[in-house]
């Protein structure tokens, strides 16, 4: 799997080269500025792309801003966003499409290799892995829009675990019930956000996040 590094800090960027390495990931560009990375996005175009947030020469969204645009250039281009802080409006924006292929994780809750490495894997195979901080910063900011209103704090508890990337074994686990009953939840999560049934592997994406496109 072909990898794209962004990343300012020659240490962090270097460790992150040798970690996907060691998995078996095939880095064919690792890139320190806004300009290289659009350069590299455009020219090699990786499998997904692991990107932060502030990077030259602006030092404020510079990474986001390249992700977007690579993104509008390569729809559903899968990125993993690395950041210190949520950036709420681009974390939004990167989501609304609902096509997946898209992670968020903050800097200093990635705790281990296998969560960072499960991550790019997720986002690569055009799912999602957010931070659950991520996750619940935009539901607050949305709690009170419609259809999201209509989701019960159960079903916003499975919606979460969702964005995560995790399965619906995975999020019976964490909750305590039964997968039957998350399935349940998942399907009324599905009627209350008006998505029919489909085949479209991107449904449980778009269950999650089509409230962002509100604005």
């Amino acid at each position: 799997m072909r990898v794209v590094v962004a990343e300012d800090l020659f240490l962090l960027r270097d460790g992150l080269v040798r970690m996907l390495e060691a998995y078996d990931f095939e880095v064919v560009a690792a890139v320190e500025s806004g300009p290289e990375l659009s350069k590299a996005l455009a020219e090699l175009e990786p499998d997904v792309a692991v990107v932060d947030v502030r990077l030259p020469p602006s030092f404020s969204d510079e990474g986001l801003q390249c992700a977007l645009a690579a993104r509008r250039a390569r729809p559903g281009l899968p990125v993993l966003v690395l950041s210190q802080h949520v950036e709420q409006l681009y974390a939004r924006e990167l989501l609304a499409d609902g096509s997946g292929g898209i992670g968020y994780l903050l800097k200093d809750r990635v705790f281990d290799a296998d969560q960072f490495i499960d991550a790019v894997r997720r986002v690569a195979a055009g799912g999602t892995a957010m931070d659950p901080q991520v996750i619940s910063q935009l539901l607050d900011r949305r709690a009170q829009d419609r259809p999201l209103g209509r989701l019960t704090p159960r079903e916003l508890e499975v919606m979460e675990l969702m964005a995560e990337g995790r399965s619906n074994a995975a999020i019976a686990a964490q909750l305590f019930v039964t997968e039957r009953a998350v399935a349940k939840h998942t399907s009324n999560i599905f009627g209350k956000l008006g998505l029919p049934p489909s085949d479209d592997n991107n449904r449980r994406v778009l269950a999650v996040l089509a409230y962002l496109d509100r604005g």
